[in-house]
């Protein structure tokens, strides 16, 4: 298993499902580690029936969903039913020789499992055990499960999401997932440091509560210190202006500014040919800007409503003007920044193909992380990980097999009207959208498009 990655001899049990977690060890995983996921063919992995494309063909459909195959890469997956007293043994086996457990279970589970950390510990006193739930391992609300649409709303994200005229608004890609897994693998990296300094390992305890909170910090202090309740305001800024998202030619189509001095404004003036009301007092400072953000905007659309938001982008960075497209799934692909970056990496998946999947988020400079194999099929690892790792005959696994402790396929079948919610894959994607993007030909062919 030795990538050459930063995290290289590290391993790591997956119980984790869902956004968060499985985010959390996709990052470990990215930087090398080896990441074995459990599930149970009982109850697998709650996405694997989610994002199929509509021309999937509809048997095994849990090895074919792009959401499960997006946050499953680099790992190995084995199939166990922590309900029966023998896989509890395997995994407690398991346990001996690996370095981190991940669960996400609300904390009367793994109690109940009794795989809970004491009964870990004792197993392997260095063991970093990390559990992640909606409250954290105590209080009131301990019990409760919870995803990270709701955490944004328990956390006070959505009353600060939105416009002034409107309602709270959910963020659309639930931000606390993939918030709570960054901080998750940051403490476990944190937790393998304070192992090799004194040999002891730990159990972290991360409320994704907590940790959304953690996010509108400023919010909180000003209430604490100043009794002002925060709420929405769209794009706008505490002290910047122009400062928002603004149309641009074309149908849906955006571009986002922020200008932070005067003398940004200056360039941005220029930039656009200092047209007459520019030269207005009320936009000559930072604060007359700010205070008369409505007509300001209103002007500023009126010129980026007459560019392509590449156009206008351009045209702004070129000064110096922070500026960004915003853009859709199809113009990510082809992005020109992405795709210098390397940043998508094509998979041959055995159940799917080849596709184009989102690469390492951040590279470091030696070991940047890569793509090394696909999102595992369900159970595919079973006879490796019980045979070279635990020492199990071939007997034993296929007993393990006919007594539905193991396997290969769900045993209770998905709600067939859950795995027809089709949302179509990039692939797909790409066929059906109609905006015009710059595509480089031989890009297209190396990411197996053309």
């Amino acid at each position: 298993m030795m990538s050459g990655q930063a995290l290289d001899g590290l391993r790591v049990i997956d119980l984790s499902y869902s956004y968060a977690g499985p985010y959390l060890t996709k990052l470990l995983a990215d930087m090398g580690a080896e990441v074995i996921k459990i599930e149970a063919c009982q109850r697998p992995e709650l996405t694997r029936p989610l994002i199929l494309a509509e021309n999937d063909p509809k048997d095994e459909y849990w090895n074919r969903a792009g959401y499960f195959n997006k946050g499953h890469r680099n790992k190995c997956a084995i199939t166990l039913d922590l309900n029966n007293d023998r896989a509890k043994d395997i995994f407690k086996d398991l346990v001996k020789i690996a370095d981190v457990v991940v669960e996400a279970y609300s904390p009367r589970v793994m109690f109940n499992f009794g795989l809970d950390y004491p009964v870990l510990k004792e197993l392997k006193p260095d063991i970093i055990m990390l559990s992640l739930s909606g409250y954290g391992q105590t209080g009131p609300y301990r019990d409760y499960a919870s995803f990270g649409t709701v955490m944004e709303s328990m956390s006070g994200i959505t009353e600060l999401t939105g416009y002034p005229d409107g309602p709270p608004m959910k963020s659309g890609i639930s931000y606390c997932d993939p918030i709570v897994g960054i901080i998750g693998a940051g403490l476990v990296l944190a937790a393998l440091h304070y192992r090799r300094k004194t040999g002891k390992g730990q159990h972290i305890d991360l409320s994704m509560h907590e940790a959304g909170i953690s996010l509108i910090g400023e919010v909180l202090m000003d209430f604490t210190m100043n009794r002002r309740v925060s709420s929405r305001t769209g794009n706008r800024h505490p002290s910047m202006a122009p400062h928002g998202c603004y149309r641009c030619r074309g149908e849906d189509v955006w571009i986002t500014i922020a200008i932070s001095s005067d003398q940004e404004w200056e360039k941005f003036c220029e930039a656009i040919g200092n047209p007459s009301w520019t030269k207005e007092e009320r936009f000559t400072t930072t604060l007359g800007r700010w205070q008369n953000q409505e007509e300001l905007n209103r002007l500023i659309e009126a010129w980026t409503s007459q560019h392509d938001h590449y156009e206008a982008m351009h045209i702004l960075q070129g000064v110096g003007v922070i500026a960004g497209p915003v853009l859709t799934n199809k113009e990510l692909l082809f992005d020109p920044h992405l795709k210098e970056r390397g940043f998508f990496e094509v998979v041959d998946h055995p159940s799917v193909g080849k596709r184009p999947y989102a690469g390492m988020a951040f590279k470091l400079s030696k070991t940047p992380g890569r793509i090394r194999t696909p999102a595992p099929l369900l159970g595919e690892h079973n006879q490796r990980i019980l045979k070279e790792y635990l020492g199990l005959s071939k007997e034993e696994i296929s007993k393990l097999e006919e007594e539905n402790v193991i396997g290969s396929a769900p045993i209770i079948e998905y709600p067939i009207e859950l795995v027809m919610q089709l949302i179509v894959s990039p692939l797909d994607l790409l066929e059906k959208l109609g905006a015009v993007v710059r595509v480089d030909p031989d890009y297209l062919e190396q990411l197996g498009l053309k």
